[in-house]
């Protein structure tokens, strides 16, 4: 063969190989994922957030990432979306850890813990005192990556019907209640159960239930628990800060590249923040609203919140009896609280 028709064949090999190769690396970087979200997009915060990660993502990366997110029920049932995140059913997920206890009631502490830590201090422990390993570890057992991807300030701990005179009149009501804060009132003899947002207005409406917490005073407001419940209670003692979370299943993620696993993390950094201080400025709007609809907004006593903080020691009590990662989980979370209390007690006002 030719010297000349020689460096023709392998020039020409080589344009191919680069042709195919920079196909194959275009290809590798579009990212096309469906995202299921288990908040309706009308609902303040919680609901507009994916989208919000969505639109930075698409933004910071010029197109590369397009994250299609879907409502509730498009894809899978509003809060069962663990299992088809693991399997690969679908790529990713919107919503909180506290969704997932029917797998794992530990995920319930990477969440909201009752007579928890404010926002500042919460995130503070996941990031730098080891929330986010332990969660890691836990989700990555099933071949989910999880994310922190928002966290909202304090939640109302309940709309009811009626007046509640004392804890007595607890005993015998039926009411949607989230996470390890549903231990509690079960001590004191309510009936409780996990509703996804959507269902839980008609439930209240036909008295399914009697009383129901969702979350905070703007999100409940779109939900218009006021038209059929006029008595709202706060603190949330039950959530005094709540984690969302993105989840994504670990062979998508693992085939992301490294710059977009880095804006993947900065949209949920980004997110995080918004949603903290966009809740913090909505609430006393909704609070005025509730209160000109006609709903009279209550604070528990100190003695009541007293007894619902008793029944919460003996709660954890229980649970790191019942589970191993829940010990574990525990020991870390309240070492660091622990540790973080000589700042906590002499860096702020009380």
């Amino acid at each position: 063969m030719k010297m000349k028709n020689l460096f023709k064949l392998v020039a020409g090999a080589v344009l191919a190989t680069m042709v195919v190769g920079a196909a194959s690396t275009a290809d590798a970087e579009r990212v096309r994922w469906k995202v299921h979200s288990a908040f309706g997009s009308k609902l303040f915060v919680i609901g507009t957030g994916p989208y919000n990660v969505a639109n930075s993502l698409k933004a910071m990366s010029k197109g590369e990432m397009d994250l299609r997110v879907f409502e509730p029920g498009a894809l899978v049932p509003g809060i069962a979306y663990y299992d088809p995140v693991s399997s690969g059913s679908i790529d990713a997920a919107w919503g909180t850890p506290g969704f997932n206890v029917n797998k794992n009631f530990a995920y319930a502490f990477f969440s909201s813990v009752p007579f928890g830590p404010n926002g500042g201090e919460y995130l503070a422990w996941m990031r730098y005192g080891g929330g986010v390993q332990l969660a890691d570890e836990m989700y990555g057992r099933d071949g989910i990556v999880f994310y922190i991807c928002n966290i909202i300030p304090p939640e109302t701990s309940g709309w009811f019907r009626k007046e509640i005179k004392s804890l007595d009149d607890l005993k015998g009501m039926k009411m949607r209640f989230f996470g390890l804060g549903a231990k509690v009132m079960e001590k004191f003899g309510v009936s409780t159960q996990l509703l996804a947002a959507g269902d839980i207005y008609p439930a209240l409406e036909l008295g399914t239930i009697d009383a129901t917490e969702f979350s905070l005073a703007a999100i409940d407001k779109d939900l218009g628990f006021y038209q059929v419940a006029k008595h709202n209670y706060f603190p949330g003692w039950h959530q005094q800060a709540t984690i969302g979370e993105l989840l994504v299943n670990k062979a998508k993620h693992d085939a992301l590249e490294d710059h977009q696993k880095a804006m993947l993390k900065a949209a949920c950094d980004q997110q995080t923040l918004q949603g903290f201080v966009e809740g913090e400025a909505g609430q006393f709007e909704a609070m005025l609203f509730h209160k000109e609809k006609g709903v009279t907004i209550h604070r528990w006593s100190d003695d009541v919140i007293a007894q619902f903080e008793k029944a919460w020691l003996e709660v954890i009590q229980e649970e790191i009896k019942a589970s191993k990662d829940a010990q574990v989980i525990w020991a870390s979370y309240s070492k660091f609280r622990d540790d973080y209390a000589i700042w906590r007690e002499n860096g702020y006002l009380k």
